[in-house]
This record gives C-alpha cells, structure tokens and sequence, in this order.
C-alpha cells in the first residue's frame, strides 16, 4: 500500500536539493565556524552564505539573523529576551490562538509578574487589530502575533498591528513559522521587529531554526555560554543544518508563486469534494486569507484521532491538529477559541498540502474520508 503525506505543517519532507547541500556539508565542511583555520573558515564561509540566503527570502539585513535550533527557541529568544531588557512592571500581548512556543514563555512570564492578555479572535480566526490598541498599556513592552496559523493557516494584519505597536513605542514579534515559504515576506513593508522561522517547515532538515531581529531592538539574552551569533546565542553552530535552511529558502524563493497556486487549487478542490459528497461536514475559520496549503475541517459525529488512525489504515497521513499538542485530551485551543464546542473541536481534522502531492492524490484522499467516515458514523450509532 502507498502511503500518502498531507501533514506538512508538523513537518516537510527534506527536498532533494537540500538534502545534497546537507550530505555534502556532513561529509566536508566539519570544521567549527569559530576556529581560525582553514576548516573552521570554510564552515563560517557556508554559515554566512545561508544567511544570505535567508535574508534574501525575508527582505533583511543578513547581520539581522541569528540561527536557532527551530521556532520554538526562536519564539522564546523573542518573547523572553524582549521583557528581559524591558524595565518592570512589564505587560505583554498575544492572541488566544498562538502556538505553545509564544503561549508558554508568556505562561512563564506571568508566573514571574508579567502581566499577559491574551487577545480573542473571531470565527474566522483573525484578530481585529483595533484590539491590540485597546490593549495597549503604559508599561506594554512586546506584541507578538503569529503571520499565518498552524491549524487553520488564516493570515493575520500583521503590517496594520506594526504600525498600532510602533505608534506606541512597542517591540513587535511574529512567529512566522507557518507563513515562510508559503506567503510572501518582507519584514521591512510588515514593519516588524522580531520575526521567528523554522527550516523543518520549508523543506529543510529538523532542528535549524532563525529569528530576525531588527537593527536597535532591545533583546537580552536567555541563554548564556561563547559569543557566538553576536552574543545573541551561544553554542557551535549547526552549520549542516543553517547550510541546509539557506538552500532551502532559495528554494521557496524560485518557487513560491507557483507553489502557492498550485497548492491552492488542490486545497479547493479538496474541500469542494468533501463539501459535496460528506454530510455533517464544514470549514473551521475563514475561506479566504489562508495560506493556500492548509485546509482544517469538521466532521460531526467522529473523534478526530479515530479518524486520524482509519485514514492512516488506509494509507493517508493527516492530523487532528498541531503535532506538538498530539496526545492531549483537551480539544486544540485554537478550534475552541474561534468558538468551535468542544465535541466539534475533536471531531475536526487539519489537512496540510505540499509540493510532493497531486490531483489523484487528494482525489484518493476524499473517497478515504468519505468511506472512513461513514464506517465511523456506523459503529458510533450501533456501540
């Protein structure tokens, strides 16, 4: 049986090019990009060519990089390292549908005294920025609002919430995670300060991550050791992993545009069918304003990681929601903040499109949910 993959928002498979770029780094440029010598130079040389690279996709400085080991440190460095440097007593805002990586640190911080508001969304899970300037306070230090959805893949305002921030002398942060690669990119028209990223949703290797930080932002470090990446975060860098990011984001950058439509009219006919042929289903937030490869759906009547295993019985990877949060008994916090009950929260499944996958695929992919789901329905009335 072949196994089908639409789960590329928990992870992307390596591409081909990367993986070249990846072997030939392991294999060759094993020096340290801090020693002197010749090796130790050759690993700097690649380790500054991919932040070109990267900069190049995000319109940066490339001395406005420091790599990470994904966006969750990424995240963390931001949010931390802005109330770090910032004078107490301190606030913070974020929206209620964040991913764990923003909602934790900001979790800790309040525990430590910093007061947090977590800002409601609408039913299509955009945040209305008049909110963030209703929420502003005195002693507001950090905004940090993701770009794009992990779950529904809804594109926030993310300019119109920089400038509200900026008005009122506030370090902006976006975890940009989920929109790199997909969407355009251009920190300096977003007008934002702190800009977190990934290389394992970009068709680059786990465990390689970036976090732009604009030129005069205060950011203190968290974490403590050499003076790597301008003393904004220790420990030899992952060079096969940075040289990997770079290859990729050069990727995304040839291809974005056609990727995106591509994916686009995938996902539509995905849903159109769905719509079509499965009663008692619907779309999780908004239509429009989406990243064009994401895709979240509710089918009333079926536990969502039942219906996760019988697709995957039948050849098809999908998910319930955010793979970080896999295995928790409570229903995804970004489904019942846009209003959805619990009940239909886990009945609901995120399917997530990507460069590997066709036509026939997702042709395949609804008559195994059609037949999934009425198996499902079956045994549910008859347990």
């Amino acid at each position: 049986m072949q196994h089908v993959y639409f789960d590329h928002n928990a992870t992307t498979p390596v591409a081909p090019e990367v993986l070249e770029t990846v072997v030939s780094c392991l294999g060759q440029v094993y020096g340290n990009a801090s020693s002197i010598h010749h090796f130790g130079q050759g690993a700097k040389q690649r380790l500054e060519a991919a932040r070109r690279q990267l900069a190049s996709l995000i319109h940066s400085n490339p001395a406005e990089l420091v790599f990470t080991s994904g966006g969750t440190e990424a995240d963390n460095m931001a949010v931390l390292g802005v109330c770090a440097a910032a004078p107490r007593p301190a606030h913070v805002i974020t929206t209620a549908i964040e991913h764990p990586a923003v909602l934790a640190p900001a979790a800790h911080l309040e525990r430590e005294g910093v007061a947090v508001t977590r800002l409601r969304v609408g039913a299509g899970g955009v945040l209305n920025p008049d909110d963030v300037r209703a929420a502003l306070r005195p002693e507001t230090v950090l905004v940090s609002v993701m770009h794009a959805n992990n779950e529904l893949g809804t594109i926030q305002p993310i300019a119109e919430i920089a400038r509200i921030a900026h008005e009122a002398g506030v370090a902006f942060h976006v975890d940009g995670v989920q929109a790199l690669g997909k969407i355009p990119v251009d920190v300096d028209a977003l007008g934002v300060d702190l800009y977190s990223m990934s290389g394992h949703k970009l068709y680059a290797p786990k465990g390689v991550g970036a976090l732009y930080i604009r030129k005069g932002t205060r950011l203190a470090p968290v974490t403590f050791g050499g003076h790597h990446e301008r003393d904004r975060r220790p420990g030899t860098e992952n060079v096969p992993g940075v040289a990997a990011f770079g290859a990729a984001a050069m990727l995304a950058s040839r291809n974005l545009a056609a990727d995106a439509e591509r994916l686009a009219n995938l996902r539509d006919r995905l849903e159109n069918a769905v719509l079509d042929r499965i009663q008692g289903a619907g779309i999780n937030g908004a239509r429009w304003g989406r990243t064009s490869n994401t895709s979240n759906m509710y089918f009333d009547g079926i536990d969502g990681e039942a219906l996760v295993i019988a697709l995957d019985l039948r050849g098809f990877a999908v998910s319930t929601g955010a793979a970080c949060s896999s295995g928790a008994l409570t229903p995804s916090h970004v489904l019942t903040a846009i209003g959805l009950s619990s009940e239909r929260a886990r009945a609901s499944m995120r399917f997530s499109l990507g460069r590997s996958n066709t036509a026939e695929q997702v042709d395949a992919l609804v008559a195994a949910l059609e037949a999934s789901v009425a198996h499902l329905r079956r045994i549910s009335v008859h347990a």
